[in-house]
């Protein structure tokens, strides 16, 4: 049984898991929005948003000059930056996350993505999704 058990496996091992939603999430960083498989969509969806989370919290401090940052300020830059890049690999997504994501998504309270169905795959008949983020799409 699989109670209390959350997220899905996809049938991979937890480093290959890991290592593909890392790429998902920075092309869904650079590109505004990717197709995928909607079970894939669905479990890169609350990774996304952690991830834009991180920016977002810190989009005040990252407006401000870089030298009228307090050392607490530079702290708090630093740590959220460190937090993202955990799932961001790639410095130029990360810098597209915090300096133009961010202050898109800053009004927005939470739901930085959405998750749109598309099609069946014809090959393997698999349902397909668009996860684009929202700022992006308007």
């Amino acid at each position: 049984m699989r109670h209390r058990k959350s997220g899905r496996k996809l049938n991979r091992n937890s480093s290959h898991r890991k290592a593909m939603f890392s790429n998902m999430v920075s092309s869904l960083v650079t590109h505004g929005r990717i197709e995928t498989t909607e079970a894939k969509a669905k479990e890169l969806r609350g990774i996304a948003e952690r991830t834009i989370t991180w920016s977002v919290k810190v989009n005040a401090l990252c407006a401000k000059d870089s030298a009228s940052l307090s050392r607490d300020e530079e702290m708090i830059v630093m740590h959220a930056k460190r937090m993202a890049g955990r799932v961001l690999k790639d410095r130029d997504a990360l810098k597209h996350l915090f300096y133009e994501v961010a202050p898109a998504m800053a009004a927005r309270p939470g739901g930085y993505t959405r998750v749109i169905k598309t099609r069946v795959r014809k090959g393997d008949a698999a349902p397909m999704a668009m996860i684009e983020l929202v700022a992006s799409a308007a």
